[in-house]
């Protein structure tokens, strides 16, 4: 366990997010799997859920998400120095999903790298985006949060089908004046990973045999404790850190991955709902994705301002744990 004040001056100076525009609603899935509309929400807070093309994979969502910001923005990426794409769902293991993203906006000169830390994955990368800043190495970095999760959901489990979907959400992060990234905290256990996974090549994940290779295996029970749990603690840890009460944050955004678990974690750490943006009642869960969604959101519903604080929780598999405390510096 990590947790900390960072040296570097830096700041989100631009965000854009992209979903394709097909939608899996509950009641398709009432066609596929035996559920139904009402269950789906009480057990989970989702109403639907975006799904790419069979032609479109996840170095689509992050151009779409890049192409969104730049369009909102008055940014440019061709300067860009380090690109960090946070995703469980690359398009192929090697080439990395960034180096297409340094290809499509004619990046000179960048570094590129997939960061897999599945839900923990985008606040992981704006981490180490912190880290390349503090080093004076970089003074641009474009982090993308990506997934294309229908690819590698099996529609015949009804426990998991109801909960993927696909997006992405991308953000520069540049050198600056402003202290804008003031904490950080995170956690891995690794011994219980096992309890969601996606295999292609191993028979096991840390001796526990594996059920179906090439789809998304969750344990949907183990997962929902732990997360309560771990999530609370980690909130409350880094909250007395830094001497805050629950009431000092202005946004919490929890990775969205059930509307339940976040329910219970805030009535663990006393963070109220109309404090928390998720992104999961028209996306679902996204993994990577949901955070900088969810941010997104709050953003064009003028939630999100100048000068409030900021919480971002990633959690998910691993078992890993990535939390940001931010002051918001970007206009909307």
């Amino acid at each position: 366990m990590t947790q900390g004040f960072y040296s570097a001056r830096a700041a989100i100076t631009a965000i854009g997010t992209y979903v394709p525009e097909r939608i899996i609603s509950n009641g398709d899935l009432e066609t596929m799997v035996d559920t139904n509309h009402e269950w789906i929400v009480q057990r989970t807070g989702i109403v639907e859920r975006r799904a790419a093309a069979e032609n479109q994979f996840t170095s689509d969502m992050c151009f779409g998400a890049v192409r969104d910001m730049l369009a909102r923005y008055p940014v440019t990426v061709e300067d860009v120095d380090y690109i960090l794409v946070a995703t469980t769902t690359p398009d192929t293991f090697f080439p990395s999903v960034a180096s297409r993203v340094q290809a499509e906006f004619n990046i000179a000169s960048s570094g590129a790298i997939d960061i897999q830390a599945a839900c923990s994955g985008f606040v992981a990368s704006l981490q180490t985006a912190a880290g390349l800043l503090a080093s004076g190495t970089c003074r641009k970095i474009l982090v993308v949060g990506a997934e294309t999760l229908t690819k590698i959901t099996d529609y015949t489990d009804r426990s998991t089908c109801i909960l993927f979907g696909d997006g992405a959400g991308a953000v520069l992060v540049e050198a600056d004046q402003a202290d804008s990234f003031l904490a950080a905290y995170t956690k891995t256990e690794g011994n219980i990973g096992h309890h969601v996974y996606c295999s292609n090549l191993s028979d096991h994940v840390g001796g526990v045999p594996i059920d179906q290779k090439g789809k998304l295996v969750q344990n949907g029970r183990e997962v929902y404790k732990w997360a309560v749990t771990r999530v609370s603690d980690g909130v409350n840890k880094l909250l007395e850190q830094q001497s805050l009460t629950p009431r000092d944050i202005d946004w919490f955004i929890p990775h969205s991955a059930n509307l339940r678990i976040i329910e219970a974690v805030c009535e663990r750490t006393g963070i109220t709902m109309d404090q928390t943006l998720y992104s999961l009642v028209h996306y679902g869960n996204t993994s990577a994705a949901s955070i900088p969604l969810a941010l997104d959101l709050g953003i064009k519903a003028g939630k999100v301002k100048p000068d409030q604080q900021l919480l971002l929780y990633g959690f998910g598999g691993g078992l890993t744990q990535s939390a940001l405390l931010l002051k918001w510096t970007l206009a909307s």
